[in-house]
Protein backbone atom coordinates (compact mmCIF):
# COMPACT_ATOMS: atom_id res chain seq x y z
CA UNK A 1 0.00 0.00 0.00
CA UNK A 2 1.78 3.42 -1.00
CA UNK A 3 -0.42 5.23 1.69
CA UNK A 4 -3.26 6.02 3.74
CA UNK A 5 -5.47 8.35 5.77
CA UNK A 6 -6.00 7.17 9.74
CA UNK A 7 -9.51 7.19 10.75
CA UNK A 8 -9.54 10.16 12.98
CA UNK A 9 -10.19 9.78 16.55
CA UNK A 10 -13.95 10.92 16.93
CA UNK A 11 -16.91 9.55 19.56
CA UNK A 12 -20.31 8.32 17.42
CA UNK A 13 -21.33 10.23 20.59
CA UNK A 14 -21.47 13.67 21.09
CA UNK A 15 -21.43 13.56 25.13
CA UNK A 16 -22.96 11.03 26.94
CA UNK A 17 -23.83 11.24 30.69
CA UNK A 18 -24.59 8.32 33.27
CA UNK A 19 -27.21 8.84 35.78
CA UNK A 20 -27.82 5.89 38.36
CA UNK A 21 -25.97 3.45 36.33
CA UNK A 22 -27.69 4.55 33.02
CA UNK A 23 -26.05 6.22 30.42
CA UNK A 24 -27.51 8.06 28.00
CA UNK A 25 -26.17 9.66 24.92
CA UNK A 26 -26.57 12.32 22.44
CA UNK A 27 -24.89 10.86 18.70
CA UNK A 28 -23.84 12.77 15.87
CA UNK A 29 -26.60 10.64 13.65
CA UNK A 30 -29.11 12.00 15.73
CA UNK A 31 -28.01 15.58 15.90
CA UNK A 32 -27.52 15.27 12.14
CA UNK A 33 -31.34 13.91 11.80
CA UNK A 34 -32.57 16.98 13.99
CA UNK A 35 -30.32 19.48 12.28
CA UNK A 36 -31.18 18.43 8.97
CA UNK A 37 -34.84 18.89 9.41
CA UNK A 38 -34.51 22.65 11.66
CA UNK A 39 -32.34 23.53 8.45
CA UNK A 40 -35.12 22.21 5.92
CA UNK A 41 -37.79 24.08 8.02
CA UNK A 42 -36.11 27.19 7.75
CA UNK A 43 -35.35 26.78 4.33
CA UNK A 44 -39.01 26.01 3.23
CA UNK A 45 -40.17 28.98 5.24
CA UNK A 46 -37.86 31.40 4.08
CA UNK A 47 -38.93 30.68 0.51
CA UNK A 48 -42.72 30.85 0.74
CA UNK A 49 -41.71 34.37 1.81
CA UNK A 50 -39.88 35.20 -1.22
CA UNK A 51 -43.09 36.22 -3.57
CA UNK A 52 -41.27 36.94 -6.42
CA UNK A 53 -40.08 33.09 -6.63
CA UNK A 54 -43.85 32.05 -7.40
CA UNK A 55 -46.10 32.18 -10.42
CA UNK A 56 -49.00 32.52 -8.09
CA UNK A 57 -50.10 32.04 -4.75
CA UNK A 58 -47.13 29.82 -2.13
CA UNK A 59 -48.48 26.58 -1.17
CA UNK A 60 -48.23 26.90 2.04
CA UNK A 61 -48.22 28.78 4.97
CA UNK A 62 -46.02 28.64 7.61
CA UNK A 63 -48.15 27.17 10.12
CA UNK A 64 -48.97 24.54 7.63
CA UNK A 65 -45.15 23.93 7.25
CA UNK A 66 -45.40 23.20 10.99
CA UNK A 67 -47.44 20.82 11.24
CA UNK A 68 -45.87 19.10 8.14
CA UNK A 69 -42.89 19.07 9.94
CA UNK A 70 -44.14 16.29 12.47
CA UNK A 71 -45.57 13.93 9.90
CA UNK A 72 -42.81 14.57 7.72
CA UNK A 73 -40.35 13.38 11.03
CA UNK A 74 -42.37 9.60 11.27
CA UNK A 75 -42.19 9.09 7.92
CA UNK A 76 -38.59 9.46 7.81
CA UNK A 77 -38.39 7.17 10.83
CA UNK A 78 -40.70 4.68 9.59
CA UNK A 79 -39.90 4.62 6.51
CA UNK A 80 -36.07 4.60 6.94
CA UNK A 81 -36.81 1.56 9.40
CA UNK A 82 -39.21 -0.31 7.15
CA UNK A 83 -36.94 0.07 4.64
CA UNK A 84 -34.14 -0.95 5.67
CA UNK A 85 -36.27 -4.04 6.98
CA UNK A 86 -37.36 -5.09 3.47
CA UNK A 87 -34.82 -4.16 1.43
CA UNK A 88 -32.07 -5.15 2.94
CA UNK A 89 -32.47 -7.72 5.98
CA UNK A 90 -35.74 -9.81 5.37
CA UNK A 91 -34.78 -12.98 6.30
CA UNK A 92 -32.74 -11.69 10.02
CA UNK A 93 -36.13 -9.63 10.45
CA UNK A 94 -38.71 -12.13 9.87
CA UNK A 95 -36.70 -14.47 12.35
CA UNK A 96 -36.38 -11.53 15.37
CA UNK A 97 -39.21 -9.70 14.82
CA UNK A 98 -39.09 -7.74 17.92
CA UNK A 99 -35.72 -6.26 16.67
CA UNK A 100 -37.21 -4.33 13.87
CA UNK A 101 -38.40 -2.05 16.77
CA UNK A 102 -34.95 -1.81 17.90
CA UNK A 103 -34.09 1.64 16.09
CA UNK A 104 -31.22 2.74 18.41
CA UNK A 105 -29.13 -0.27 17.32
CA UNK A 106 -28.75 1.39 13.82
CA UNK A 107 -30.45 -0.10 10.63
CA UNK A 108 -31.83 3.14 8.28
CA UNK A 109 -32.58 2.84 4.46
CA UNK A 110 -32.57 6.37 2.45
CA UNK A 111 -35.39 4.86 -0.08
CA UNK A 112 -36.90 3.91 2.40
CA UNK A 113 -37.14 7.38 4.00
CA UNK A 114 -37.98 8.71 0.77
CA UNK A 115 -41.09 6.47 0.12
CA UNK A 116 -41.72 6.98 4.27
CA UNK A 117 -42.01 11.12 3.45
CA UNK A 118 -43.53 10.71 0.28
CA UNK A 119 -46.60 8.54 1.92
CA UNK A 120 -46.55 11.11 4.53
CA UNK A 121 -46.16 14.39 2.78
CA UNK A 122 -49.05 12.98 0.22
CA UNK A 123 -51.63 12.18 3.20
CA UNK A 124 -50.40 15.90 4.49
CA UNK A 125 -51.21 17.77 1.60
CA UNK A 126 -54.21 15.80 0.42
CA UNK A 127 -56.27 16.82 3.59
CA UNK A 128 -54.91 20.41 3.85
CA UNK A 129 -56.17 20.61 0.14
CA UNK A 130 -52.32 21.62 -0.71
CA UNK A 131 -51.40 21.57 -4.70
CA UNK A 132 -49.05 18.70 -4.46
CA UNK A 133 -46.06 19.39 -6.84
CA UNK A 134 -45.63 22.93 -5.83
CA UNK A 135 -44.99 21.57 -2.19
CA UNK A 136 -43.02 18.88 -3.49
CA UNK A 137 -41.06 21.30 -4.90
CA UNK A 138 -40.45 22.64 -1.23
CA UNK A 139 -39.27 19.19 -0.01
CA UNK A 140 -37.05 18.54 -2.40
CA UNK A 141 -35.19 22.09 -1.91
CA UNK A 142 -35.37 21.17 2.10
CA UNK A 143 -33.96 17.58 1.40
CA UNK A 144 -29.88 18.18 0.53
CA UNK A 145 -29.14 19.93 3.66
CA UNK A 146 -30.32 16.49 5.67
CA UNK A 147 -28.62 14.40 3.27
CA UNK A 148 -24.77 16.03 3.62
CA UNK A 149 -24.94 15.81 7.83
CA UNK A 150 -26.62 12.42 7.41
CA UNK A 151 -23.50 11.28 5.74
CA UNK A 152 -20.54 12.89 7.20
CA UNK A 153 -22.17 11.43 10.66
CA UNK A 154 -22.01 8.08 8.58
CA UNK A 155 -18.21 8.63 8.62
CA UNK A 156 -18.24 9.74 11.76
CA UNK A 157 -19.75 6.42 12.82
CA UNK A 158 -17.67 4.59 10.85
CA UNK A 159 -20.41 2.71 8.70
CA UNK A 160 -21.37 2.29 4.73
CA UNK A 161 -18.03 2.48 4.03
CA UNK A 162 -16.58 1.95 1.22
CA UNK A 163 -14.34 -0.51 -1.23
CA UNK A 164 -10.79 -1.22 -0.64
CA UNK A 165 -8.64 0.97 -2.40
CA UNK A 166 -5.27 2.09 -2.93
CA UNK A 167 -5.26 5.41 -3.82
CA UNK A 168 -4.10 8.24 -1.34
CA UNK A 169 -7.09 9.10 0.06
CA UNK A 170 -8.46 5.75 1.46
CA UNK A 171 -9.09 5.30 5.09
CA UNK A 172 -8.35 2.91 7.40
CA UNK A 173 -11.76 2.14 9.04
CA UNK A 174 -11.59 0.88 12.48
CA UNK A 175 -13.55 -2.55 13.80
CA UNK A 176 -15.51 -4.64 11.29
CA UNK A 177 -14.02 -2.71 7.90
CA UNK A 178 -10.63 -3.63 8.77
CA UNK A 179 -11.05 -7.58 8.77
CA UNK A 180 -12.07 -8.29 5.67
CA UNK A 181 -9.05 -7.10 3.47
CA UNK A 182 -5.89 -7.03 5.56
CA UNK A 183 -2.71 -6.50 3.08
CA UNK A 184 0.98 -7.55 4.40
CA UNK A 185 1.04 -4.67 7.37
CA UNK A 186 -2.70 -5.21 8.37
CA UNK A 187 -3.60 -2.22 7.28
CA UNK A 188 -6.84 -1.85 5.22
CA UNK A 189 -7.80 1.52 3.37
CA UNK A 190 -11.43 1.86 1.63
CA UNK A 191 -12.75 4.97 -0.18
CA UNK A 192 -14.18 7.44 2.29
CA UNK A 193 -17.94 6.95 0.00
CA UNK A 194 -19.91 8.36 2.68
CA UNK A 195 -18.08 11.81 1.91
CA UNK A 196 -18.55 10.94 -1.53
CA UNK A 197 -22.26 11.25 -0.73
CA UNK A 198 -22.29 13.96 1.33
CA UNK A 199 -20.30 15.80 -1.29
CA UNK A 200 -22.70 14.50 -4.21
CA UNK A 201 -26.23 14.10 -2.84
CA UNK A 202 -25.25 17.27 0.01
CA UNK A 203 -23.39 19.85 -1.11
CA UNK A 204 -23.55 19.73 -5.34
CA UNK A 205 -27.39 19.09 -5.16
CA UNK A 206 -28.22 20.91 -2.58
CA UNK A 207 -26.53 23.92 -4.26
CA UNK A 208 -27.94 23.31 -7.90
CA UNK A 209 -31.29 23.26 -6.51
CA UNK A 210 -31.32 26.29 -4.73
CA UNK A 211 -29.63 27.83 -8.04
CA UNK A 212 -32.70 26.98 -10.42
CA UNK A 213 -35.48 27.82 -7.88
CA UNK A 214 -33.85 31.21 -6.73
CA UNK A 215 -31.85 32.09 -9.72
CA UNK A 216 -33.48 30.20 -12.75
CA UNK A 217 -37.43 30.40 -12.12
CA UNK A 218 -37.97 26.75 -10.97
CA UNK A 219 -40.57 27.35 -8.59
CA UNK A 220 -42.67 28.85 -11.54
CA UNK A 221 -42.87 24.98 -13.42
CA UNK A 222 -44.29 22.96 -10.77
CA UNK A 223 -42.67 19.36 -10.36
CA UNK A 224 -39.62 21.10 -12.10
CA UNK A 225 -37.27 20.50 -8.43
CA UNK A 226 -38.52 17.62 -7.52
CA UNK A 227 -37.60 15.63 -11.05
CA UNK A 228 -34.35 17.55 -10.56
CA UNK A 229 -34.07 16.20 -7.01
CA UNK A 230 -34.87 12.60 -7.80
CA UNK A 231 -32.75 11.88 -11.04
CA UNK A 232 -29.87 13.90 -9.45
CA UNK A 233 -29.98 11.78 -6.18
CA UNK A 234 -30.66 8.70 -8.45
CA UNK A 235 -27.41 9.07 -10.53
CA UNK A 236 -25.24 10.22 -7.77
CA UNK A 237 -26.40 7.11 -5.11
CA UNK A 238 -25.82 4.84 -8.83
CA UNK A 239 -22.11 6.17 -9.47
CA UNK A 240 -21.16 5.85 -5.66
CA UNK A 241 -22.24 2.12 -5.59
CA UNK A 242 -19.37 1.62 -7.58
CA UNK A 243 -17.57 2.60 -5.11
CA UNK A 244 -19.06 1.76 -1.59
CA UNK A 245 -18.68 -1.53 0.53
CA UNK A 246 -22.42 -3.66 -0.68
CA UNK A 247 -24.03 -4.94 2.57
CA UNK A 248 -22.63 -7.82 4.31
CA UNK A 249 -25.53 -10.39 3.43
CA UNK A 250 -25.25 -9.71 -0.12
CA UNK A 251 -21.46 -10.64 -0.44
CA UNK A 252 -21.18 -14.25 -1.05
CA UNK A 253 -17.90 -16.34 -2.52
CA UNK A 254 -19.76 -16.36 -5.99
CA UNK A 255 -20.48 -12.44 -5.87
CA UNK A 256 -17.55 -10.54 -4.34
CA UNK A 257 -19.04 -6.78 -5.26
CA UNK A 258 -22.34 -8.21 -3.54
CA UNK A 259 -24.80 -7.46 -6.68
CA UNK A 260 -28.16 -8.04 -5.25
CA UNK A 261 -29.40 -8.42 -8.89
CA UNK A 262 -26.75 -10.38 -11.34
CA UNK A 263 -26.26 -12.57 -14.36
CA UNK A 264 -23.43 -13.58 -15.91
CA UNK A 265 -20.75 -11.19 -13.96
CA UNK A 266 -23.03 -7.75 -14.54
CA UNK A 267 -25.69 -6.67 -12.40
CA UNK A 268 -26.93 -4.05 -9.96
CA UNK A 269 -26.33 -3.47 -6.42
CA UNK A 270 -29.56 -2.92 -4.17
CA UNK A 271 -28.54 0.75 -3.75
CA UNK A 272 -28.05 1.05 -7.85
CA UNK A 273 -31.36 -1.36 -8.28
CA UNK A 274 -33.17 1.43 -5.86
CA UNK A 275 -32.09 4.53 -7.59
CA UNK A 276 -33.23 3.23 -11.02
CA UNK A 277 -36.84 4.30 -10.39
CA UNK A 278 -35.86 8.07 -9.07
CA UNK A 279 -33.85 8.57 -12.27
CA UNK A 280 -36.74 7.57 -14.76
CA UNK A 281 -39.37 9.35 -12.28
CA UNK A 282 -37.28 12.51 -12.20
CA UNK A 283 -36.85 12.59 -15.90
CA UNK A 284 -40.18 12.54 -16.56
CA UNK A 285 -41.61 15.23 -14.14
CA UNK A 286 -38.37 17.16 -15.54
CA UNK A 287 -39.80 16.62 -19.00
CA UNK A 288 -43.42 17.23 -17.99
CA UNK A 289 -42.32 20.77 -15.98
CA UNK A 290 -40.54 21.95 -18.88
CA UNK A 291 -43.44 21.06 -21.56
CA UNK A 292 -46.42 22.60 -19.15
CA UNK A 293 -44.05 26.03 -19.38
CA UNK A 294 -43.22 26.17 -23.31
Amino acid sequence: MQGYIAFPNISPDLFSITLGGMTFALRWYALAYIAGLIIGWRLVVHTLAKPRLWAAVPPMNAEQVERLLTWIIMGVILGGRLGFVLFYQPGYYLAHPFEVLKVWQGGMSFHGGFLGVVTAAYLFFRSEKIPMLPAADLLALATPAGLFLGRIANFINAELWGRPTDLPWGVAFPGEAAQYCPDVIGICARHPSQLYEAALEGLLLGAVLLWVAYRRGALMRPGLLTGLFLAGYGTARFIVEFFRQADAQFITHGNPLGLAFHMGGYGLTMGQALSLPMIVVGLALIWQARRDRA
